[in-house]
């Protein structure tokens, strides 16, 4: 017996409906009017660490460049993944999502490992710096890049795909203080080395921050349980219903960083009619959407059925027909 989605009675869904879907389109446009500005930019500081011979600014407008092309598809991938559910598409569209964030984290760290062999190359063989030039160019890219981060800022930690474009675009704040630094450094005593060293830190420090949407992103993908939910506490506080003998063959999955599901066996300790059994899934469902967040959840109810069956069950080959 399957039990419906918890916590969906009366109104409810529609307003969490209407009321997700307003979020979705906010989150669309701000990503929108972030990937406007972040194009403008990107023209300039090309420019500029052209005329200027800057690494470090050069860097920083090859990250603008793979921002800007990150944005799109974080922009796209929040449009896509509001489309509803069909027929092939059961799930709907919000693991979109997903890709496009574990897309933007692999995009960046590999910007970041080619530009660290960049600035090793150019450790070794310095080359002079405008360094004034450079200087007001990333300046003007501070200021664009600050905006973009306070537009996304409270929207960072709703969606995962927000919070890559977010890292991007924080990644390229931190960037443009560190060549101004480096411009200051350069222009004042003409220690040309900075540049690449500035560079290396920067790629650094985004490798380290973007390694967590990297690895959230891949656990949502292989249907993992979030690092901080124990099955057997959720085992536990099930089979605490008189009710309920055991519960076997679970799974705990992450449609999207945001929603929790849940499935499992119940065995029940007697036999029962139906109106008992709805009364048990209330209980256990609430307990569920209570305690552990779970969005969706689903019960296959037994009664002396799966006798010695382990809490998480190993995938068998399909049984043939007869057997």
């Amino acid at each position: 017996m399957n039990g419906s989605p918890s916590g969906r009675q009366g109104r409810r869904p529609h307003r969490h409906s209407h009321t997700h879907a307003h979020s979705a389109e906010k989150q669309g446009k701000k990503l929108l009017w972030v990937t406007v500005i972040n194009v403008g930019i990107l023209v300039l500081e090309i420019l500029g660490g052209w005329l200027s011979n800057s690494l470090a600014l050069l860097f920083d407008a090859v990250h603008k460049l793979e921002d800007s092309f990150s944005l799109v598809v974080a922009f796209l991938a929040n449009r896509l993944g509001n489309k509803q559910a069909d027929f092939r598409k059961t799930f709907g569209y919000k693991r979109v999502e997903i890709l496009a964030a574990l897309f933007n984290a692999l995009l960046l760290v590999g910007i970041c490992v080619f530009l660290v062999v960049e600035a090793y190359e150019r450790f070794l063989n310095p080359e002079p710096i405008r360094g004034g030039l450079m200087l007001i160019v990333t300046l003007i890219g501070l200021i664009a890049d600050w905006v973009c981060v306070l537009m996304l800022q409270r929207n960072k930690n709703k969606n995962i795909n927000v919070k890559a474009a977010y890292l991007h675009l924080l990644g390229d704040t931190l960037s443009s203080v560190a060549v101004i630094a480096g411009g200051i450094t350069i222009l004042l005593w003409g220690i040309e080395w900075v540049d690449p060293v500035v560079t290396v830190l920067v790629c650094l420090y985004l490798i380290y921050h973007t390694w967590g949407v990297l690895k959230e992103s891949v656990d949502i993908l292989m249907q993992a349980a979030p690092s901080d939910l124990d099955p057997r506490e959720i085992q536990q506080k099930l089979e605490a219903v008189p009710e309920v003998s055991d519960i076997h063959h679970i799974h705990i999955w992450r449609l999207t960083d945001r929603r929790l599901y849940f499935e499992c066996h119940v065995n029940v300790s007697r036999n029962m009619d139906m109106i008992r059994m709805q009364a048990i899934r209330q209980k256990l469902e609430t307990i569920l959407r209570r305690d552990f967040h779970v969005d969706h959840t689903t019960l296959q109810f037994e009664y002396r059925c799966c006798q010695n069956q382990g809490l998480i069950v190993t995938p068998e080959e399909p049984r043939k027909p007869g057997n």
